[in-house]
């Protein structure tokens, strides 16, 4: 699976990569939940939580992801930073407004 970048809104969130994994990468592979746990060497359990978008894609779970995908672990990481960082910012939206940004 080859990596692409994609530019979206702000006013829209980002992508969970779980979501990314359940959609597409699951369905091309024609492989069952369990069976693709197995293969990353985790829980169905585990793998059930990031496909649900209820677990962050960890450092360790993108190295998992990305040797088994085959497109490495910095395009499931992006993604989750991606999308945690909107979501921060959403949530810190009245503080950061509060925050000067130092001059030169």
């Amino acid at each position: 699976m080859g990596e692409y970048f994609v530019k979206r809104s702000l006013k829209h969130p980002p992508t969970h990569p779980g979501e990314v994994l359940r959609e597409d990468v699951l369905p091309a592979l024609g492989l069952s939940v369990s069976e693709v746990a197995r293969r990353l060497g985790i829980s169905r359990q585990q793998l059930h939580r990031v496909l649900a978008c209820a677990h962050p894609i960890t450092t360790e779970m993108a190295l998992r992801i990305g040797k088994f995908a085959g497109n490495g672990p910095g395009l499931w990481l992006r993604m989750q930073q991606a999308y945690d960082l909107w979501h921060a910012e959403q949530r810190m939206r009245d503080e950061l407004s509060k925050i000067d940004t130092v001059d030169g």
